[in-house]
This record gives structure tokens, C-alpha cells and sequence, in this order.
């Protein structure tokens, strides 16, 4: 079963993701900051997508990604990004350092866990 880590800091999102992705028979691992998400991801190395916020406290989605992209065990993790945020800034940044997709929130859950689905294959 793949494994997917949700790094977000609103536990509904965090559970309406999770049940979702469950469903659809992937295993969730949950993270509630970048933080948090860097230390989710050095308990499991068997990640196969992670999928992260850009709001958070602590370190945000772009920071975590940036640190997981210098790290030669986890550059190669696809990354999708999922957040209320539309800059063209912020997207251009966030794919220049590495993530595969973004969609905005709302998202609709079909959609979603099709994606999620493409990219942790």
C-alpha cells in the first residue's frame, strides 16, 4: 500500500484528506507543520507523495519544501501542494523548487485522490 504524508495545520483538513485517501486504500501519515512533517518524514522512509500546506506556523509548506528537496533521501518524493494560495509567484516558486502539482482549496475529493493517486504511483 502507498503511503502518503499530509502536512497541514487544520486537523478538518488533515481528516477530511486522510479519510479520503484512506478510502481510496492508501495508507496516511499526518503532519500538523513543516516542522513536524520533516520529522514524519525521517520516521518513515517508505513515503511515496507528500502533500503540504503553505500556511503553517513554525516552517511552511515552501521552507519544508526547500529542505526536502537538499536532501538527497528525499528530493526525489514527489510533491504536491495543496493551499488557498494563488500567487504566480508562489506557484512558480514552489515548482522551481521541486513540487509536481498545485491545487487550490477548496479542492473537490474526486479530483483530488485522482491526482494524489497519478503522482504516488
Amino acid at each position: 500500500m502507498k503511503k502518503v504524508l499530509i502536512v497541514d495545520d487544520s486537523e478538518i483538513i488533515r481528516q477530511q484528506l486522510s479519510r479520503a485517501l484512506s478510502e481510496a486504500g492508501l495508507t496516511v501519515v499526518e503532519a500538523t507543520d513543516g516542522v513536524d512533517g520533516l520529522e514524519k518524514v525521517g520516521e518513515h522512509d517508505d513515503i511515496a507523495l507528500l502533500i503540504l500546506d503553505i500556511n503553517m506556523p513554525r516552517m511552511n509548506g515552501l521552507d519544508m519544501l526547500d529542505a526536502l528537496k537538499r536532501n538527497p533521501r528525499t528530493a526525489s518524493v514527489p510533491v504536491l501542494v495543496l493551499t488557498t494560495e494563488a500567487q504566480n509567484s508562489m506557484v512558480a516558486r514552489a515548482k522551481q523548487a521541486g513540487a509536481k502539482a498545485w491545487l487550490i482549496k477548496p479542492v473537490k475529493m474526486d479530483l483530488f485522490v485522482n491526482v494524489v493517486q497519478r503522482f504516488a504511483a
